[in-house]
């Protein structure tokens, strides 16, 4: 799995793509990918991921924009020289795409920025 890596104000994210064959259905124009991601607090003081936003374009063009609170139904607070880590996943109609996104983090003092979450390509190549 190759890492794709961004830091945004002392707060860096990996993003490990992998693609899911047991779960994909290249007939069905199904492919699923799944995405392990680690979000590292290099910074002083504790922050809070309150929201997330993901593109996700298709081979041929389509984009499609997420956005929503936190990430799988939480919104974790990160310490001091600690991490988050999750998994999840997306299915495309191609074989072949990206994502890229960022999320929208608070300090303690409310105020509120966004972490850049690295642009990764998503490819179900035979192995």
């Amino acid at each position: 799995m190759i890492p794709y890596i961004a830091t945004t104000e002392d707060i860096t994210v990996t993003v490990r793509p992998v693609y899911l064959d047991s779960q994909s259905d290249f007939f069905e124009k199904r492919f699923v990918f799944g995405y392990f991601i680690r979000i590292e607090n290099h910074s002083l003081v504790e922050v809070q991921l309150l929201r997330r936003y993901w593109r996700i374009e298709e081979y041929g063009g389509r984009v499609q924009e997420v956005e929503g609170e936190g990430v799988i139904g939480k919104q974790p607070l990160i310490a001091p020289g600690a991490e988050h880590t999750y998994s999840s996943y997306s299915i495309l109609n191609t074989f072949e795409g990206a994502m890229e996104g960022y999320y929208t983090m608070e300090r303690p003092d409310g105020e509120r920025f966004r972490v850049v979450i690295p642009r990764f390509n998503l490819r179900a190549l035979a192995n």
